[in-house]
């Protein structure tokens, strides 16, 4: 397993992450799914032979944890996938503080420690990959989002952030913008435009999966994915 490349999916799930864990498995690369709830990855990982482990993106402690299990356990990853995210929809005068306070500590301030965690091992090996899921909130704020619009707006500065800072010393940080929905098993429709007002979740992972053998020599920071019927 030493010379198996690592990748590392944090917030893992159904939908993108279960199709970034099979992009990434079928290209030969050990999986690591991380989510709060372990229980609910017990098939993807069997299907994909993946590791689980438990982490709250939200807590520095078990970030630290989790970067310290996968660097002792199975070394240094090549590859590391933020896609954890919390919404609190509502009115701007209703919308309950706390349950805020935790919705931008898990999207903006758990990829900030993720990808400090990341950063840590693969400058000390001279290589890698992080990449971030933003969303549409990142770039525009929507009415009654304000908490989602945050944490990606907040989520997308880091991104930039990181990349102008490691990019130079080889460490690849891009940042995805997912600019609609992603097709799911109970989404069938949008607007009545069928399929194609979805975008599918396997034509997302392909594109991480080009970013990341993306050549050094012309690196993307940010890229966007969207339906080809999608008005932007």
């Amino acid at each position: 397993m030493a010379d198996q490349q690592v990748v590392v999916i944090v917030g893992a799930g159904a939908g993108l992450s279960a199709s970034l864990a099979r992009k990434f498995s079928g290209a030969g690369m050990k999986v690591v799914l991380a989510a709060r709830n372990t229980e609910k990855l017990a098939e993807l990982a069997a299907e994909v032979d993946a590791v689980a482990y438990a982490c709250d993106t939200a807590d520095p402690t078990s970030v630290q944890g989790l970067f310290k299990s996968v660097g002792d356990e199975l070394g240094v990853p090549e590859v590391v996938v933020f896609n954890a995210s919390q919404r609190v929809r509502g009115e701007i005068t209703e919308i309950d503080p706390e349950e805020v306070r935790q919705a931008v500590l898990t999207t903006c301030f758990g990829g900030f420690l993720v990808g400090q965690e990341a950063a840590k091992l693969m400058l000390a090996a001279g290589r890698g990959t992080i990449m971030f899921t933003g969303a549409s909130a990142g770039v525009k704020g929507f009415p009654k989002s304000a908490t989602f619009a945050m944490g990606k707006f907040g989520l997308r500065g880091l991104a930039q952030s990181m990349a102008r800072e490691l990019h130079p010393q080889n460490i690849h940080v891009v940042h995805v913008v997912v600019d609609g929905g992603i097709r799911s098993a109970d989404r069938d429709r949008v607007d009545g435009r069928g399929d194609d007002g979805w975008l599918l979740p396997e034509a997302i992972a392909d594109t991480y999966y080009h970013l990341h053998t993306q050549h050094r020599s012309a690196w993307s920071w940010e890229i966007e994915v969207r339906p080809w019927v999608e008005s932007f």
